[in-house]
């Protein structure tokens, strides 16, 4: 994923709790509405016990739209009632970058 220097990272790490029915499904639909943002860039996830979600934006102006969307509003307020035991929020912006593939 090539962009544009500098960009913003928000970086979303998170521990669910054992009754998380529903998270995943509503992850997808925040991904796909996150997408469609002014400002989105791009989408990286990993889950095991320890969940890391990192989105990438082109100004901390639209990581503030996004946080007020108001889809993920309440998506937030039910992470916090229901699928997280604990989570943790970074926004940091990115001014270099580099990568290795062998294939």
């Amino acid at each position: 994923m090539e962009l544009t220097k500098p960009y913003y990272a928000v970086i979303f790490t998170s521990i669910t709790t054992e009754d998380n029915m529903g998270y995943k499904e509503m992850a997808q639909q925040m991904e796909s509405l996150a997408k469609r943002q002014t400002g989105f860039l791009g989408f990286e996830s990993a889950r095991d016990q320890l969940g890391i979600s990192v989105s990438y934006w082109d100004s901390l102006g639209a990581i503030a739209d996004w946080k007020m969307q108001t889809d993920h509003l309440f998506a937030q307020k039910k992470g916090r009632e229901q699928w997280y035991k604990w989570y943790k929020v970074r926004i940091c912006m990115v001014e270099r970058e580099y990568e290795f593939g062998n294939g």
